[in-house]
């Protein structure tokens, strides 16, 4: 959460924990409508990952981008992580400004 709030990730500001609808989403860039979902070992089984296929269907009828990142990849790889978030981030405001 460190990484991305207050905009240290070149000026993109999030914020955490952003109830949208009935789901709460993780972490939310409210101007470029992207969601970064933070998973672990509770979205494997075929009742959770149904789970997260509804709430992905609402949450992009709402005009959301879902990003999943996992647990193991924050915590062995951040630095990649933050790469592609800034990726997809930078994708996401060339494609609003079209």
């Amino acid at each position: 959460w460190f990484k991305l709030r207050g905009g240290r990730l070149n000026g993109f500001k999030f914020y955490r924990q952003v109830p949208i609808g009935p789901f709460v989403a993780d972490f939310v860039h409210h101007g470029l409508k992207l969601i970064v979902e933070v998973d672990g070992a509770t979205h494997s089984t075929a009742d959770e990952l149904a789970h997260d296929a509804s709430r992905t269907r609402y949450l992009t009828q709402q005009g959301y981008r879902i990003l999943r990142i996992w647990n193991h990849d924050v915590f062995k790889n951040l630095g990649d992580v933050m790469d592609h978030i800034l990726f997809v981030l930078e994708e996401q405001a060339t494609q609003q400004k079209l």
